[in-house]
């Protein structure tokens, strides 16, 4: 897997790319996350456009992202998720915890406070 970023205003947004199955993948982007809130990034969009498949073990790291920012008082985006994801997050019950955009800029909208 590839990790691409690019920030938009507070808000990273990380272009997945290749697939999303475990090991040292997955840590990657547990440290590229780390790096972020350290930058005092605490906003993700998940751009997963790109990827080409997503297990249980991906989904994990997604998930472990996701906490891992909202314990930081910030939040996580998925964006470009496809039919296959979509399903495999409904499958799972995880549709209802992230939150799901089709495009990366309605992804980095939903950061934005209503009065903006």
């Amino acid at each position: 897997m590839k990790i691409t970023e690019t920030i938009d205003g507070k808000v990273a947004v990380l272009q997945l790319k290749g697939k999303m199955m475990g090991g040292p993948d997955m840590q990657e982007l547990n440290d590229h996350i780390s790096e972020l809130l350290n930058d005092g990034v605490n906003n993700v969009v998940a751009d997963l456009s790109k990827v080409k498949w997503l297990n249980s073990s991906g989904l994990g790291a997604l998930m472990g992202a996701l906490t891992t920012l909202r314990n930081e008082g910030g939040d996580m985006k998925l964006a470009h998720a496809s039919d296959k994801i979509q399903s495999l997050l409904m499958i799972t019950k995880l549709m209802s915890i992230f939150d799901t955009h089709e495009t990366v800029e309605s992804a980095i909208e939903a950061f934005k406070p209503a009065s903006e």
